[in-house]
This record gives C-alpha cells, sequence and structure tokens, in this order.
C-alpha cells in the first residue's frame, strides 16, 4: 500500500507536464484563513524551513508539494520510483550532497539542497507571476521534497481566506481568492485539511465553512487547530479537540508552530518539534498522543493511502477512457503530408467515393436525424413531387362558362352540330401546362440536396478535408460548378418533356380510348334517365331537345338556344341579340304569346350594336343557367379534358425523375471525380490545396502529447500489482 503515493506522485508528474487538469487526482489541499499556520503546518510535516513566512499575505500562488521519502542508505533509488526521466535524474542525483534536496517543475532537473534557495525561488516565481504587491494567481507553482524524514504525501498549500484587499488586490479578492480554493478543493478526490487558529472560536471557522460546502458529510475533512501554545489564559482548548464544539467525522488534530520570534532566531523543526511534544505532555497529557505535528502526519498518511485506494480503479477507467477519445482525435487530424500529390489524389478520390455512396445510400456514415442523400432525392421524387403532381386539378382553373366560351369560339361564325375537337385540344394544352412548373421545381429541389451532400460528406465521413481549408473550399466549388453546369440542361430536358406531350394530343392512346367508351355509355344511360323524366313536367317541344345526339336537326338548335334564354329572363346584349332573332322565327310557327311578350323585354338595347361590341369583350354572364345540350358539351369536354390529363399527368410522374437521374444526379456521380482530378490535381497547385489551418498542427501536437500522458498514466497505474491494493 505504501507504494500507492509514489504512483499518484508519478501521475502528477506526468500531467503536469502537458497541463492538463482533466485528471483529478488525489491530493491533500490546505484550507484556511490568512495568516493561521497553514504554511507552518506544511513546513512541520516536511520538516524543513522552505516556505516564505511572514504576517499579511504570503502564500499568493498554489504551491503543490510532493513529500517523496527516501531510504537514507541509497537516495538514488527515488529515481526510479519518482521520475518520469529515470536515467537522466540517476546520472544527476550522483552529485547531491546531503540526505535532503528539492527540484521544481519550472527549473527541469535543477537539484536544490539549500532550503533556503528553495524559498528564494518560491518567491522569486511568485513575483514573476502575481507580481511583488499582495496579488495573486492561480497558476500553480510545483515542489518535490525527497527526503528520509517524511512521510509520502501530496500537498497543496492555498493563499490565505481574506476579506479586504490591500496593496495591488483587486476589489474582488475575497472572491477570487475563494473560488481558487473552490477550484482545488471540489474535486471529490481531495482531503481537506481544515486549519483554524485555537486563539479563535471554531464557530467562526471559515475553513470549516468552505469545506462543509463542497464536503457536507465530512468524508474528507481533517480539522487542524494551530496556535494551541497562544490561547488566553485560563482557557484550553480540550472542547475543541475532543470534538464536542464542532465535529469533524476524520477529526480534530491540534499542533503548536514556531512563533514568527522563533523564525527570526532561526529556530529549527526539529526543536519545535521537540517543544510541541513538551508542551501537550504538560497541558494535554491525556491527548498528546493523538495531537502533534507526527501524529498529523501519519494520519494524512494514511487517509491519503486509504482515499488513492478508493480513487484509483475509478482514474484508472477514466484515464483509459480520455486515452481512447484523444486517439480517435489525433487519427481525425491526420498525419503531416509528406507525399502532397498522392495525399490529393486520395483526398479527392475518397470525397467523389463518399459523394457517391452518400447518393447510393452506402455511406459509413448514416444520419438519423433527417433524410438525406439519395433518400432524400427519392422522397422528393415520390412524395414531394408525386403529391404536388396529384394535387394538381385537372380542371383547375377552368368553369363551366370557360368550356362553353371555348367552344363557342371554335366555330366560328358558324353555329356548330357537334362539340369542335379544336376547343378540346386547346384547353386540354392550357391544364398539361400547368404541369410544368412543379416538374422545375422538382430539378431544382434535386439540385439543392446534391449541394447539401457536399457538406454532409466533408462534415462527417471526410474529416481529413477540414484539416486543408483551402482544398475544401476548391472541392466545394468544382463540385458546385458541376451541378451548376448541369442545371440548365436538366430543367431544358424537363421543359422537353411538357412540351412533348403539348406537341401532340394523342386521342387515339389506348387509356383515352377506353375513358371514352366509358363515358360515352354512362352519358348514354343518363340521356334514357332523363327521358324518362321528363315528358311528365316539360312541354313535348322540349323534351325532344334535351339531351341528344348529333340527329338534332339544324332547326332544333335555334329553338333550343331561345327556350334557354326564356328560361334564364333578361340577359346581356349578346345573348339578348342573338336570342331574339332566334326566338322571333320560331314563336312565328309555335304562336305562344307569353313566350314572345316575355322575349320582348331586352329590345330597347341596339341589336346591331350589342353583337359588335359585346360579342368580343363581354363575358357570358355566370348567374346564366345552361340549356340541356350546352350542359352535354360542357360535360363531354370536362370529361375529356380530365380522362387526357391524368394520362399526361402520370407520364410527367414517371418521366421527370427519370431525367432528372439521368441528365443531373448520374451525369455528376458518373463525372464528379474526372471532374475534380482535372481541375485541383495540377502541380501549381499543391502547395496552396494541401495548406494546412493554422491551429491544426498545434492541436495535433497537444493531442499527441496529452495522448502519451495518458498511456504513460495507464503503465503507471498498470504497474500496481493487485496485492497493493489491499
Amino acid at each position: 500500500m505504501e507504494a500507492l503515493i509514489p504512483v499518484i506522485n508519478k501521475l502528477q508528474d506526468v500531467f503536469n507536464t502537458v497541463g492538463a487538469d482533466i485528471i483529478q487526482l488525489p491530493q491533500i489541499a490546505v484550507v484556511g484563513t490568512q495568516s493561521s499556520g497553514k504554511s507552518s503546518v506544511l513546513e512541520s510535516l516536511v520538516g524543513r524551513d522552505l516556505l516564505p513566512r511572514g504576517t499579511g499575505i504570503v502564500t499568493r500562488r498554489p504551491l503543490i508539494l510532493q513529500l517523496v521519502h527516501v531510504d537514507p542508505e541509497d537516495h538514488r533509488k527515488t529515481s526510479d520510483e519518482n521520475d518520469t526521466n529515470a536515467w537522466k535524474n540517476g546520472r544527476l542525483y550522483k552529485g547531491v550532497d546531503g540526505e535532503e534536496w528539492g527540484k521544481f517543475l519550472h527549473t527541469k532537473n535543477r537539484i536544490y539542497t539549500d532550503f533556503d534557495e528553495i524559498r528564494h525561488e518560491i518567491e522569486a516565481e511568485t513575483e514573476r507571476i502575481s507580481g511583488n504587491n499582495k496579488g495573486i494567481s492561480d497558476e500553480p507553482i510545483h515542489l518535490k521534497i525527497f527526503s528520509p524524514h517524511v512521510v509520502n504525501l501530496t500537498l497543496v498549500d492555498l493563499p490565505g481566506i481574506t476579506k479586504v484587499p490591500v496593496g495591488d488586490q483587486p476589489k474582488d479578492i475575497e472572491i477570487q481568492i475563494r473560488e481558487l480554493i473552490l477550484k482545488y478543493i471540489s474535486n471529490p478526490n481531495c482531503i481537506i485539511l481544515a486549519v483554524t487558529a485555537a486563539n479563535t472560536d471554531m464557530a467562526t471557522s471559515e475553513a470549516l465553512k468552505v469545506a462543509r460546502e463542497v464536503d457536507p458529510d465530512g468524508r474528507r475533512t481533517l480539522a487542524v487547530v494551530t496556535k494551541l501554545d497562544l490561547m488566553d489564559a485560563g482557557t484550553d482548548a480540550m472542547d475543541v479537540l475532543m470534538g464536542r464544539v464542532i465535529p469533524v467525522k476524520l477529526g480534530l488534530i491540534g499542533v503548536v508552530n514556531r512563533s514568527q520570534l522563533d523564525i527570526n532566531n532561526k529556530k529549527s523543526v526539529a526543536d519545535a518539534n521537540r517543544d510541541e511534544h513538551a508542551f501537550l505532555q504538560k497541558k494535554y497529557p491525556s491527548l498528546a498522543n493523538r495531537n502533534g505535528t507526527k501524529y498529523l502526519a501519519r494520519t494524512l498518511n494514511r487517509l491519503l493511502m486509504h482515499h488513492i485506494r478508493d480513487c484509483l480503479p475509478e482514474l484508472k477507467t477514466r484515464i483509459n477512457v480520455l486515452a481512447a477519445q484523444y486517439q480517435s482525435l489525433l487519427s481525425s487530424y491526420g498525419e503531416p503530408v509528406e507525399d502532397k500529390s498522392a495525399t490529393l489524389l486520395q483526398l479527392i478520390t475518397k470525397f467523389a467515393a463518399e459523394y457517391c455512396n452518400t447518393i447510393e445510400g452506402t455511406a459509413k456514415y448514416i444520419e438519423t436525424a433527417e433524410l438525406c442523400g439519395g433518400a432524400r432525392i427519392c422522397y422528393i421524387f415520390h412524395e414531394t413531387f408525386g403529391r404536388t403532381l396529384e394535387s394538381v386539378d385537372p380542371l383547375g382553373g377552368l368553369t363551366t362558362i370557360d368550356v362553353l366560351t371555348a367552344i363557342r369560339n371554335a366555330t366560328g361564325p358558324r353555329p356548330a352540330l357537334f362539340v369542335p375537337e379544336v376547343s378540346f385540344e386547346l384547353l386540354v394544352k392550357r391544364q398539361v401546362k400547368r404541369l410544368e412548373e412543379p416538374s422545375l421545381r422538382c430539378v431544382e429541389l434535386v439540385h439543392e440536396e446534391m449541394q447539401r451532400i457536399i457538406q454532409h460528406c466533408s462534415n462527417y465521413s471526410t474529416q481529413e478535408l477540414l484539416r486543408f481549408p483551402k482544398l475544401h473550399d476548391a472541392i466545394v466549388e468544382v463540385v458546385t460548378s458541376l451541378l451548376r453546369k448541369r442545371l440548365p440542361v436538366t430543367n431544358e430536358m424537363v421543359h422537353n418533356l411538357v412540351a412533348i406531350e403539348l406537341a401532340y394530343i394523342n386521342t387515339k392512346h389506348p387509356d383515352f380510348a377506353d375513358a371514352c367508351g366509358l363515358m360515352n355509355n354512362n352519358i348514354e344511360e343518363q340521356r334514357r334517365n332523363r327521358m324518362r323524366e321528363l315528358p311528365s313536367a316539360v312541354p313535348r317541344d322540349k323534351s325532344i331537345k334535351g339531351p341528344g345526339g348529333p340527329s338534332l336537326s339544324p332547326s332544333d338548335q335555334p329553338q333550343a338556344e331561345a327556350d334557354t334564354l326564356k328560361a334564364a329572363g333578361a340577359l346581356g346584349d349578346q345573348e339578348a341579340g342573338t336570342g331574339n332573332w332566334r326566338g322571333m322565327l320560331k314563336k312565328g310557327e309555335d304562336g305562344q304569346a307569353d313566350d314572345k311578350s316575355k322575349q320582348q323585354v331586352p329590345l330597347p338595347a341596339s341589336p346591331q350594336k350589342g353583337h359588335a361590341v359585346n360579342l368580343l369583350d363581354v363575358p357570358v354572364p355566370v348567374a346564366r343557367k345552361l340549356s340541356a345540350r350546352e350542359q352535354r358539351d360542357c360535360e363531354v369536354i370536362e370529361r375529356l379534358i380530365k380522362s387526357y390529363f391524368l394520362i399526361v399527368r402520370k407520364n410527367i410522374q414517371d418521366s421527370v425523375p427519370k431525367a432528372v437521374m439521368h441528365f443531373l444526379v448520374n451525369h455528376v456521380k458518373d463525372s464528379l471525380q474526372s471532374e475534380l482530378v482535372g481541375q485541383l490535381y495540377k502541380p501549381a497547385l499543391l502547395d496552396d490545396l494541401l495548406t494546412e489551418s493554422e491551429d491544426m498542427a498545434q492541436r495535433r501536437n497537444e493531442a499527441a502529447d496529452m495522448l502519451k500522458a495518458l498511456q504513460k498514466a495507464s503503465h503507471v497505474i498498470a504497474e500496481i500489482r493487485e496485492t497493493h491494493l489491499w
């Protein structure tokens, strides 16, 4: 078990070299108010004068003090146990005179045998960072003391808790010191040594208060009561040391330090320890063996070892996890480039392959948050584009009156016996043209997704590209330009697909012929139904001219229109003019006086003027009731338009995705690599494209150092035998 503390010291050395705070190592932090005797306690544990002492704030930077016990016969063996550069220090230690010496991390391999020198170095190093007028810093000083008179311990001496700023100290000095202390004692692997002076009330102890904040259960707090010899006459610390005032789970230990006069008179620590023992025997005989500096050192050693034993398994796991993380991080940064042309070709090929794989769906990195690549293109084709086409109404934007007007316009000056085919063709072309816009939008969406795949590949699949920002930008530029080049070609093809459908209306299409046949049967059936219903309610002449076929005589048509006009009442000039003329002819034969009076209502308008102007400009009023013949004609045209539109929509829905795949997606997939190589694989561009980003080399070195430290730490922990743990 004695081997555990040197192991932690080794780990501390390993991580100090890379300045890592990521691993929380077990250690003992000394906390207390200013001038409560923290540094004196540490000095008495070391047994030598090595820390700056005095009144006011003296400790202004954290001091990480590693005490290493060495065998007095052969102190050089410590080089094997406690130092990372064993062979170097093995040679250096041969020249060390004396049995105790110290080493600072910031002075590398320099050995200090004079402890006054160590104190001066601490003062100089403190002033170098914190200034020379009471300022503080959170950057620690690392000091190692090798001695046969110490037990293995790792201690952290922290600045004392203070309330009022002095000298150059900022106004928030109290908060700064508090945060600095909490930074160390918040580590769950840290034992807190709460130092309180005996001549103050324990209930006002700042050290215990701060310790309780981070360790409410008191599992890792040990209280030390200093200045037992300075208590008022007639008072003693018996109740405090017995734990009756404030109980502390790990115990309270009383110590007597040297006074400032003793220090000025160069009283040795050994003499001070002797005097302390005599004082305790005299004042607290029953507690003498459980107080004092020697007992404190042994207790700390025992606590630290048990604490390390408990922390070690978790520490081992954490080091292994971090090592794996840094290994993957380092591999993502890649190796420094040696053969530039090979690296460039490799990166281009890899990007092109990843781009194609993302479209095919065989990429290594599968996105789980959203659809991307080929899956999204498929979604655009069948969900977005498919649904948009299905939502297009075959008769959208066409009212019955529009259809009727188109039929009339197609007949010219002559009244038509049959529904003119030209009107069907014109109207169906107008409807088919509406499919062009969603088709071009589909091309645009696929183009956008092809652009997004570039970013997806560089983010997830080819992380090496992020090392070379210029190469990344160049690749993005080349692929974007290729996509931009293919966009007009694909749009042209999709435009042509719609134009092809418009160029020839194939009324002999098998599906269309079937639809027409079915429709004729339906119309015939409806006609029969109407014929059954009409005779009982309508005069005979109207029933004859109801829904009929092409067999109606020419004289029936004017009569049909005249009857429609009568039913609708007063209409626009156009309808009034033509209706009156036709109506008068027919009514002369039938002799229906009441019909004649109704027809003569609109006569005040000029027939000739109305005929000339309104035929061209005035639309047919929507409120007009259609005759059965007109209704039938409109119905026929509408059904034919719908039937033919559905056939064309089906064709477009099938052919547009195929055109987009051939002209855009597959073409880019096939020509991407050759395009990239042609544009970028040029000797003149090599150096420029493969310039690493400025911080990449630095990050790679940092990650490599950290990985090395973690591997070394893992190796150090692995050396401990299982028997050491128990």
